[in-house]
This record gives C-alpha cells, sequence and structure tokens, in this order.
C-alpha cells in the first residue's frame, strides 16, 4: 500500500494544481470570451439544435459535444465546463510526467507536470479554451508511439486519438500528420504497396471522426453547411493587419522561447538526454506544433498554449534536478509559472467581472423574453443570452460574426444583411461597447447606430474588462 501510495503522489499532486490554479475562475461566466458561444452551443445541443445549421461557428463538432456533455453533467453554469477543463488539464500534466520520466528522474518529472498547468494558464487557457482539451489528445499520441514503436494496435489508437483532437480544433493537423509519419516510420522497409496499404488505414482512422460528423450532416441534409464552416470559411476570413504574428507576442512569447531554447543548448553541451529517440521525437514533434500554431492567416496568444507542453519536455535536460545546477532551474522556472498565475490580480478580476456581467444581465432581462423580443448581443458578453433567459435572435449569436470587419467575407451569409434582419424583428435589447476590440464593420455599426437613435432608449453602463458596456431597451 505504502509503494502504491509513493507511485501515485506525482500524479496527485499534479491534479491538485491543475485545479487549485484553476478555481479562482470557477463559475465566473465571462472568464474568457470564445468559450462563452462553446457553452451556448453544446446547451443547445441538449436541446435538439445542431452547430453550423441552428447555431453557427467554425469550429469542429467536437468541441461542441464537450461542453454539450459539460452541460449535461453539470447544469448550465459556466463551472461545468471549466471543472471539466481542469480535468482536462490534470491529464495533460500527468502525460507531461509520463513523457518526461524516462528522460529525468522521478522528481524533474513531478516539476515538469506541474509546470504544464502553470504555463497553459499563463497563455490564456485559464478557463477553458479550446487548447486544454485538445493537448492531452497530442501527448496520448505521443505517449502511445514512443512506447510502443512499430505496434499496430498502439498506432492505431494514436491515430484515432488524433482524430478525434481533430474534432475539437483542425489546427492540430500538422501534428497528426508529423506523427503518422511516425508511427509510420518503423514499416519504411516494408514492401511498397504494404507500406502505401499501412499509411491509408492509419489515415482513415484519423479522419474517421470528421468523416461520422460529416456522414451525420449528410443525413440531416446539411452537408453543405457543415463543410462550408469546417473548411471553407476561415480562408475567407481576412487576417488581421499585424499579419501572423503580433510583433506584442515576441515579449508574452519569451517564457516558451527561453525554456526550449534553453533545453535544446543543455542537451547538445551540458546534460545530454538519456534517451536520445526519445528527445529527437519531442523535437520535431514541437515543430510540428508550431506550423498548427501559424497555419491561419489570425494568430492569438492562446494558441502558443499549444506550446506549453513542448517547452516544458524540450526544457527537461536544463531542468533535470541531477545537473550540476541541482535544483535551481526546476525551481525558477516553477517560481516564475506560480508568479504568472497572479492570483490576486485574476481574484479582483474576477470579482469585477462577474458583479458587472451580473449587472447587465439584470438591465436586460426584463426587456427580452423566450420567444419574443431576443436580446441583441451586438458586443459583449454572450454569456447574456443563457444568464437573461433570451431567445436566440437568430443563427450567429456570437457577437463577434456580427460587428468584426474581418469575418464579413467568411460567414457565407452578408454580415449587415443578417444584423439588418435581426434590427427588423424588433430586437427587446440591444447590447453595444463604447471601444472595440476588433476593426468594426462599418455597415452593420451604422444600421445599429440608426435604430438605437430611432428606436431604443438607455438602460444603463457597466464596465469591466477595461471595457464600457451598454444596454439599450426597445421604447415600446
Amino acid at each position: 500500500m505504502t509503494g502504491r501510495i509513493a507511485a501515485l503522489w506525482p500524479f496527485a499532486l499534479i491534479a491538485l494544481v491543475a485545479f487549485a490554479s484553476r478555481m479562482v475562475w470557477f463559475g465566473d461566466p465571462v472568464a474568457d470570451t470564445d468559450e462563452q458561444l462553446y457553452s451556448l452551443i453544446g446547451a443547445h445541443i441538449l436541446q435538439g439544435q445542431l452547430p453550423f445549421v441552428d447555431l453557427w461557428d467554425r469550429k469542429p463538432f467536437g468541441l461542441f459535444a464537450l461542453f454539450a456533455l459539460a452541460h449535461a453533467i453539470g447544469g448550465p453554469g459556466p463551472a461545468a465546463y471549466q471543472v471539466l477543463a481542469a480535468a482536462f488539464v490534470a491529464l495533460g500534466g500527468w502525460l507531461v510526467y509520463a513523457l518526461a520520466r524516462p528522460l529525468s528522474n522521478k522528481v524533474t518529472a513531478t516539476g515538469a507536470g506541474l509546470l504544464y498547468p502553470l504555463l497553459v494558464y499563463a497563455y490564456a487557457a485559464f478557463s477553458a479554451q479550446s487548447e486544454v482539451f485538445f493537448i492531452p489528445q497530442m501527448l496520448g499520441m505521443l505517449v502511445l508511439l514512443r512506447d510502443r514503436p512499430g505496434d499496430t494496435r498502439h498506432a492505431a489508437l494514436a491515430m484515432l486519438l488524433g482524430g478525434l483532437a481533430l474534432q475539437v480544433k483542425y489546427t492540430v493537423a500538422p501534428q497528426c500528420l508529423f506523427l503518422g509519419c511516425v508511427a509510420l516510420w518503423p514499416h519504411r522497409r516494408d514492401a511498397l504497396p504494404r507500406l502505401l496499404a499501412r499509411a491509408a488505414g492509419y489515415a482513415l482512422l484519423g479522419l474517421l471522426p470528421t468523416l461520422a460528423v460529416a456522414a451525420l450532416y449528410a443525413a440531416l441534409g446539411h452537408f453543405d453547411e457543415f463543410f462550408y464552416a469546417n473548411f471553407v470559411s476561415i480562408f475567407e476570413r481576412l487576417p488581421l493587419d499585424t499579419g501572423r504574428f503580433d510583433p506584442r507576442f515576441l515579449r508574452a512569447c519569451a517564457p516558451l522561447a527561453l525554456l526550449a531554447a534553453g533545453g535544446v543548448y543543455a542537451a547538445w553541451r551540458l546534460n545530454p538526454p538519456a534517451r536520445h529517440d526519445h528527445y529527437k521525437l519531442i523535437a520535431g514533434w514541437s515543430m510540428s506544433v508550431l506550423v498548427g500554431i501559424f497555419m491561419t492567416s489570425s494568430v492569438y496568444i492562446h494558441y502558443f498554449a499549444a506550446f506549453a507542453p513542448a517547452a516544458i519536455l524540450l526544457a527537461l535536460p536544463l531542468l533535470d534536478v541531477r545537473s550540476r545546477a541541482r535544483w535551481i532551474p526546476l525551481a525558477l522556472v516553477l517560481a516564475a509559472g506560480t508568479a504568472l498565475l497572479n492570483i490576486p490580480l485574476h481574484s479582483r478580476d474576477t470579482r469585477e467581472e462577474r458583479e458587472g456581467v451580473e449587472q447587465l444581465a439584470a438591465m436586460v432581462a426584463p426587456h427580452v423574453g423566450r420567444s419574443r423580443d431576443c436580446l441583441l448581443m451586438f458586443d459583449g458578453p454572450t454569456a447574456l443570452y443563457r444568464m437573461t433567459g433570451s431567445c436566440l435572435p437568430g443563427r450567429f449569436v456570437y457577437p463577434d460574426h456580427l460587428n468584426n470587419a474581418l469575418e464579413e467575407p467568411a460567414l457565407g451569409t452578408s454580415q449587415a444583411s443578417e444584423v439588418a434582419r435581426i434590427l427588423a424583428a424588433r430586437p427587446g435589447a440591444i447590447v453595444t461597447a463604447d471601444s472595440s476590440v476588433t476593426a468594426q464593420s462599418k455597415a452593420s455599426t451604422a444600421l445599429v447606430e440608426q435604430a438605437i437613435a430611432q428606436d431604443y432608449h438607455p438602460l444603463g453602463s457597466v464596465t469591466f474588462r477595461h471595457r464600457t458596456f451598454r444596454a439599450w431597451g426597445r421604447n415600446d
């Protein structure tokens, strides 16, 4: 029994840190922006509505299914998906530990596992961003392919796991392609027809979850909507003015870059890893992670959370407590990671956010209904639809899809026409913001401003997240 406890303590400690570091956000309905939409769509799946058809976004079906599962188990509130996300973070930390163990001792591997929840938190995946859900699946692929190279069953399971990750976010495709090649490498001397057959089989397993979703939509007569949202719209979205890499990311990404570069240097000159084959596998996979981050025209800071486990694993030769520096590098990195949590600041932020969005919901709720007088969230928290009990004004419920100029050619319909249609139905209330976070659609903004001037009166304003949100009620 004592030996079993000794074997499990790293996993218990990693889980404790994963949950404790994120608990400050549990229950915050506006902790992050994207997850509010995922939650809304997931909750409406449980009511029989279809993503891409009844409610629009371009993320894969599997991501919404995870949020639907969270709400089915934990109820309609944000804590349901935030607790599920914390469990996935704990799983990611355990897998980082498992990957680190052959390259270091138990203490160093545990430190690596503890660093994982701290770093993904620091890179804006502190609540329920899609990264926290797909990272453990990619790490699982690595474990399966590392432990039994050439084993067909392990490789097949890895490909299926990668296929499930694709249904969370398609940017894992370069990782899946790289790891698919890793699975084929032990068979490189097979006859070409046999090798091609194996490659086709692995590819089919990887595509199976996506093909199953496509078949479902085809059977329901909505394949076109599925295909456009999943595979066309992202290429029609206009790029950010800053391009793929915002210069402001240089400072933000420095911790990951320093970790990875320091580890590679240590592996080369100071502390060569005991298993060169494992370390080279991690290095190659790390490059595929970077390709995935930059494969779309717009890159956001939370995308770099995907590189956190890669940076940690590359840094193992530097962090190893058996090296000449002993505990110092690992202790310093863990201390820095803990400082990045900035719990006092985030406690204040989440308290202000909760109070602010509850005030906003209280202003709006009397003016909207479940079947008519819907709310129009033109700019502000999508969570208000749930919090006010409002009906949804249309397929496009994410404010960014209605106001962001970059989205204008990427919705499959005219952005201004959709806003005009919603306004023609006379929403019971409209929420706007004094300042924008993206380039705004001039046509859509003009329509909303004109409607407010003619038919709406101010209900009040609330400031949180350094933005002021205004609620407007219909005059009658």
